[in-house]
């Protein structure tokens, strides 16, 4: 069971919609989603639930590009970068 912890579209759709009140399949995947109502704090408690089940969710990238095609532009560059404080550093 190799499943990534990172969103997937859908999984981001779906959790966009009760908080912009439309529907998962109307959310454009480049429609700005500050502007359709999402607030930084509700970024913010989206990234502590998707920390909390192991995605590298970053505030500043995601609130650089606030739409989905920015957020999976986001988690596909993260999962693809050491982790950050593993230890493999020097």
């Amino acid at each position: 069971m190799d499943k990534s912890p990172n969103p997937t579209e859908q999984d981001l759709r779906e959790t966009l919609a009760p908080l912009l009140g439309i529907d998962p399949a109307d959310i454009e995947p480049d429609a700005n989603l500050v502007v359709l109502g999402l607030s930084s704090l509700e970024i913010m408690r989206l990234i502590s639930r998707w920390r909390k089940s192991g995605a590298p969710a970053q505030f500043d990238a995601l609130v650089a590009a606030p739409t989905l095609n920015g957020w999976l532009a986001h988690f596909a560059g993260v999962s693809d970068a050491p982790a950050a404080g593993s230890g493999a550093e020097r």
